[in-house]
């Protein structure tokens, strides 16, 4: 990064010392983590058809420390690794604790086949017992995923050999991702950079950097096919053997979303695509654009170019995250005070952002590439929601402290609104409020409905592998570019190196079907924010404790003191009347400022 662009994010690293003190202590911790796991299966093995409910309170007690330790040796190599990929000896750390980690799973897979094989009738006594309250729901999914649990042995290699398969598969793609370089105007650039590049005022620098990522990506592009077919295949595989019907079945189980609950959102935004086509025909004639490319899709609009120092973002988060709650603005300064933050862009290390919430006994950690655009702060806003998110959850344990993906993302979308809105309340000037406007719906654009294509991608995909075997490289780019050109129309024109860019996108490969919990989130928070606007008192407090729930319950009961019937199909309309209102109110801004 240039001397010009330094944001003060360059030195905000995060410190791994909560989780272990060196890699040395994370082995040292990963073995001890096995051992405990040799003495449960000692203890236990055999013991669940016959157990009571005090008895299972601390059979889960014990398992529990078990899978705290090994997720916390797990967590510490994967962040070790994670902002130096291309690290020979982070990656062997890495491997080595994922093998170890392997060995644990084999240990303690009985329970979960012995738990499944309990008789109906006496799983249920045991699940509505007092004793096992803090883990209520946990027993709950275990009884649902029963019908999809192989044997022991068959659990025990699926497990072994996911190991040097799957994971190894994903791995490579992460590292070869991260080590790429991109030429751009004789320079060179790592993926985020030429990506925010993307964002930039000038059409000639974003062409350039579209052409930059196609180029570096198509170069590529045997090897993406290969792990993308990969693993496909290996799903495919999984599935089979686990009885799953479709593809995306293991993730809406996963979600704890029904089926036609999914349809239901893929179908209602699919029949909405007239929203992004009326969106992306004002950001034209707001550009003064005959046509639009694909390339232009992110341009800034007037202020929206502005860029952010580190500290001014964490500023803007902080004052907006405090002024909703208190509690929930002190918990996010603690990730800046207490260096669980690394937003340095570096080579190696992986693209994009997240939040990894770590273990209960530990606290949740944010990766950042932060590059100054405004689209930055917002990143940040997102991965703090997921990390306040995740530090109140914990109070559930480790059972139960993790959201399904689906419910995961409120807390990052709702955050993202919250410096929205109180952004846009500060600035009077129509012009600015415009280009904050349009920069915001570009944002709900990318998250509903082009992830929404994205997962009629993976449907096209995974369907085409299953039913005719592997994809060439010119089969996923035509599938990418017919799935994208649905959502664009006549609006946005996509051009030959747009057709590559399926490639880069790490859900296919990490979280196949992951791409329609951002859709869910937006819509859900946007409905979830309506509330919050027609009766703010006391939402605060009601919005903070289902944070704190986590995972212990159903989504549909956690928000039921809201008034929101995630299994009312027609839910979804209320967040895409939300986003047609959104466009409408830019519509009648742009009007206003022409007649200025």
């Amino acid at each position: 990064m240039h001397v010009a662009e330094l944001t003060g994010a360059e030195d905000v690293h995060w410190n791994l010392g909560d989780l272990c003190k060196s890699p040395d202590a994370a082995i040292a911790l990963a073995e001890e983590a096995e051992r405990m796991a040799q003495e449960f299966a000692d203890n236990y093995r055999g013991r669940i058809v016959s157990i009571n409910a005090s008895g299972l309170a601390t059979l889960l007690t014990d398992l529990g420390a078990v899978h705290d330790a090994a997720g916390r040796a797990y967590t510490y190599a994967y962040l070790y690794w994670v902002t130096a990929t291309t690290d020979a000896v982070r990656g062997g750390l890495l491997q080595k604790i994922k093998e170890r980690y392997s060995r644990i799973s084999q240990l303690v897979v009985f329970f979960d086949v012995e738990l499944a094989a309990l008789p109906e009738d006496q799983a249920q006594e045991l699940i509505a017992s007092d004793e096992l309250v803090r883990f209520r729901h946990y027993l709950e999914l275990q009884r649902l995923n029963r019908r999809h649990l192989l044997s022991e042995p068959e659990e025990k290699i699926l497990s072994e050999t996911s190991v040097n398969g799957r994971q190894a598969w994903n791995r490579f793609f992460d590292e070869t991702i991260s080590a790429m370089t991109f030429s751009m105007n004789g320079e060179s650039m790592s993926e985020q950079e030429v990506l925010a590049k993307l964002h930039d005022a000038d059409r000639d620098v974003r062409r350039s950097a579209a052409l930059s990522l196609t180029d570096g990506l198509q170069g590529e592009a045997r090897v993406f096919t290969f792990i993308t077919n990969t693993l496909a295949a290996d799903k495919a595989s999984t599935d089979r053997l686990r009885g799953y019907e479709s593809w995306i079945s293991s993730r809406n189980l996963s979600n704890e979303i029904a089926e036609e609950s999914v349809s239901a959102l893929v179908g209602s935004v699919t029949d909405r695509y007239d929203l992004p086509k009326r969106f992306y025909a004002l950001k034209r004639r707001l550009l003064g654009y005959d046509e639009m490319f694909d390339y232009d899709r992110y341009s800034p609009v007037g202020e929206s170019s502005r860029r952010f120092t580190w500290d001014e973002a964490r500023e803007i988060v902080l004052d907006a995250y405090g002024a909703f709650s208190s509690d929930m603005g002190a918990i996010a300064r603690r990730f800046f005070d207490d260096d669980w933050i690394d937003a340095a862009v570096v080579a190696g290390k992986r693209g994009g952002a997240f939040s990894h919430g770590a273990v209960p006994s530990a606290h949740p950690y944010v990766l950042m590439n932060y590059t100054g655009r405004a689209r930055d702060v917002q990143t940040l806003a997102h991965e703090l929601g997921h990390g306040v998110h995740q530090y109140l959850s914990r109070s559930q344990g480790i059972f139960q402290a993790d959201t399904p993906l689906t419910t995961a993302e409120t807390a990052s979308v709702f955050g993202e609104m919250l410096v929205f809105n109180r952004l846009l309340e500060q600035e009077s000037d129509p012009r600015n409020r415009l280009a904050m406007l349009v920069g915001k719906i570009d944002d709900t654009m990318a998250t509903v409905f082009r992830q929404v294509s994205m997962n009629r991608f993976e449907h096209r995909v995974h369907t085409h592998r299953r039913e005719h075997g592997e994809l060439t490289t010119e089969e996923l780019c035509t599938a990418w570019i017919d799935t994208q050109s649905v959502m664009f129309g006549d609006s946005v024109t996509l051009g030959e190196h747009y057709r590559f860019w399926w490639s880069y996108i790490p859900h296919f490969l990490h979280t196949p079907g992951y791409v329609y919990a951002y859709a869910f989130g937006e819509l859900l928070v946007l409905a979830l924010y309506g509330r919050f606007e027609e009766s703010p008192a006391g939402f605060s407090d009601r919005y903070m404790a289902l944070l704190s729930a986590g995972g212990s319950d159903w989504p549909h009961d956690l928000l039921r003191p809201f008034d929101i019937d995630l299994q009312d199909p027609s839910f979804w309309m209320t967040g895409l009347k939300a986003i047609d209102k959104m466009i409408s109110e830019a519509e009648t801004l742009a009007e206003s400022n022409d007649d200025r």
